[in-house]
C-alpha cells in the first residue's frame, strides 16, 4: 500500500517534472526561433487558400504559395498604405486645429485657477499664516517638494517618450529582417506542408503522434476561433464608431474609427484610451453637446462588446469569457504586459489538453 502510494508520488512528480522541462525548453527555443514561429502561424492561415488553388486550379503548390503570398502582401499593403493616409491627413487636420484647442483648454484653466485655485491658495496661506514659523516653514517645505516631484515626473515622462521613439527606430532594421525571415520561413514550410507534417509524425511513436495530432487539431480551432471572434469584435466595434463619428459629423471619421477598432484589442484599456480623454477635454472645453454624445456612443461600444463578447468566445472556443479574465490577469501578474498575450494562450492550451484526452491519460499514468 506504501509502495503503491508512493509510486503514484514519484508518477507525479515525473509528469509535473517533464512538463516544467518541456516549458522552459519550449520558451527557451521560442526567443530563439519565432521569427520561424510566426511563419508557421502565417503558413497555417494561407494553407486554405493555398489548397484551394493547388487542388482548383491545378497550379503547382510552390506557385499557388507564391501567388497566395503575393496577394496577402498586396492587401496588406494596400491596408497600410490606405492608414497612412488617413494618418496624415488626419495628423496635418490635427496640426491645424490642436493650437486653437491648446489656447481653449489654457483659457479654461486660467478661468479656474482664477476662480477656485487662487481663492483656495489665498485661503491656505491665511490658515499658514496662523501658524507659528516652524510649521509655516514644513508647509513650504512640503510644497516645494510636491513641485519638485512633479517636474522629476514631467521631465521622466518626456524623456521615457524621447528613449521610446528612438528605440523605435533604431530596431526598424531587426523589424525588417524579422519579417524578412518570416515571409521567407512562410514559402518553404507553406509549400512543404503535408511534407513536413508527414515526416515529423513518421519519427514519433503513434501514441504521442495520435496525442500530437488531437493538440494540433484544437489549437488550430481555438486558434481560428479566438482570431475570428477578436476580427468580428473589431469589425463591430469599427463599424459602431464609424456611423455614430460620421452622425455626429466629425473630421476623419475613418481615421479616429480604425484607430479605436485597433486599440480595443488592448484589455482593460480598448477604446477607453480614445473616448475618455476625448470626452474629458470636450467638457472642460464647454462642448456639452458632443460631450453627451460621444459618451453615449462609447457607452454603445461597451454595451455590445460586454454582451457580444462571451457569445462569441464561448460559440468559437468554448471558454467562458471569467476564465479568460483570469487568464489576462494571472498572465499579467506573471510576465506584465507580455502575460496578457500569453495568459489566454496557455488557457487555450490547457483546454485543448483536456478536451483531447492528453490530461485523462497523464491522470491515468499517475493513478498506475
Amino acid at each position: 500500500m506504501i509502495n503503491a502510494h508512493l509510486s503514484k508520488w514519484f508518477r507525479l512528480i515525473v509528469v509535473l517534472a517533464a512538463t516544467a522541462t518541456a516549458m522552459i525548453s519550449i520558451f527557451y527555443i521560442a526567443s530563439y526561433t519565432y521569427p520561424f514561429i510566426i511563419a508557421i502561424i502565417i503558413a497555417m492561415v494561407l494553407n486554405p487558400f493555398v489548397n484551394g488553388l493547388e487542388k482548383k486550379l491545378n497550379m503547382p503548390r510552390a506557385l499557388a504559395v507564391i501567388f497566395t503570398m503575393l496577394c496577402f502582401l498586396l492587401l496588406m499593403s494596400g491596408i497600410i498604405v490606405v492608414l497612412i493616409v488617413e494618418l496624415i491627413n488626419g495628423t496635418a487636420y490635427l496640426a491645424d486645429m490642436i493650437p486653437g484647442y491648446y489656447k481653449e483648454l489654457i483659457r479654461f484653466f486660467e478661468d479656474f485657477i482664477a476662480y477656485y485655485i487662487t481663492p483656495l491658495y489665498e485661503k491656505v496661506l491665511t490658515v499658514v499664516d496662523m501658524l507659528e514659523p516652524s510649521q509655516q516653514t514644513m508647509v513650504y517645505d512640503q510644497l516645494k517638494k510636491i513641485g519638485e516631484e512633479a517636474a522629476i515626473t514631467g521631465a521622466f515622462i518626456l524623456q521615457r517618450l524621447f528613449q521610446l521613439v528612438t528605440m523605435t527606430l533604431a530596431s526598424l532594421p531587426s523589424y525588417l529582417s524579422i519579417w524578412l525571415f518570416s515571409l521567407l520561413g512562410t514559402f518553404f514550410i507553406s509549400k512543404d506542408w503535408y511534407k513536413l507534417k508527414k515526416a515529423m509524425f513518421t519519427y514519433l511513436p503513434e501514441t504521442i503522434t495520435q496525442f500530437a495530432e488531437a493538440v494540433y487539431t484544437g489549437l488550430k480551432n481555438a486558434f481560428f476561433g479566438f482570431l475570428k471572434a477578436q476580427l468580428t469584435l473589431i469589425c463591430i466595434t469599427f463599424l459602431i464608431v464609424l456611423s455614430g463619428l460620421m452622425i455626429l459629423k466629425v473630421n476623419h471619421a475613418l481615421t479616429i474609427a480604425v484607430i479605436t477598432a485597433s486599440v480595443d484589442l488592448l484589455p482593460y484599456l480598448g477604446t477607453g484610451i480614445i473616448f475618455i480623454p476625448w470626452i474629458c477635454y470636450l467638457f472642460f472645453s464647454g462642448n456639452y453637446a458632443m460631450t453627451i454624445s460621444l459618451a453615449i456612443l462609447y457607452a454603445v461600444v461597451i454595451v455590445q462588446r460586454q454582451i457580444t463578447e462571451p457569445k462569441l468566445l464561448a460559440t468559437t472556443i468554448g471558454i467562458h469569457p471569467l476564465a479568460t479574465l483570469v487568464a489576462l490577469f494571472a498572465g499579467f501578474q506573471i510576465w506584465g504586459l507580455w502575460g496578457l498575450a500569453a495568459g489566454p494562450v496557455i488557457l487555450v492550451l490547457i483546454v485543448t489538453l483536456v478536451k483531447s484526452g492528453v490530461i485523462l491519460q497523464l491522470s491515468n499514468y499517475i493513478k498506475g
